[in-house]
């Protein structure tokens, strides 16, 4: 009988049962740092969505509701919606779609129907 080499039955499953153990560890850490990365994401819409909308006021003595008016684009798979738009002040909120949709929030002067912004000017989200 000659020498064979090679690894036996315990020791491979030794090894799977090793990377399974590091994948269950690392797969929470990854979907929270997509759900970090949307909410980033969410928030820089709405703050560049807040500077245009002081630019269109300066202009028009007026805030908008429309977008396109606005010649605004968001990030890709965010959806920016602006509840309220009056000459003194707007709502707007921004949506992550998904399995678990995320959702954040900004108003600016006397609006109503806020469900997540408290303080004029600050972006609260649902995290």
């Amino acid at each position: 009988m000659g020498n064979k080499s090679g690894f036996t039955l315990i020791e491979l499953l030794t090894v799977i049962l090793i990377i399974g153990l590091l994948a269950v560890i690392a797969l929470p850490k990854f979907v929270n740092t997509r759900a970090r990365a949307h909410y980033a994401a969410m928030q820089s819409d709405l703050r560049n969505l807040a500077t245009v909308e002081e630019n269109y006021y300066a202009q028009n003595k007026t805030y908008t509701p429309n977008l396109s008016q606005l010649q605004f684009n968001p990030s890709e798979n965010v959806a920016i919606a602006i509840g309220e738009a009056t000459d003194i002040g707007w709502i707007a909120t921004a949506t992550f779609p998904g399995g678990d949709p995320l959702q954040c929030e900004l108003f600016y002067g006397t609006v109503s129907g806020t469900t997540l912004a408290t303080k004029e000017g600050v972006i609260e989200c649902d995290n």
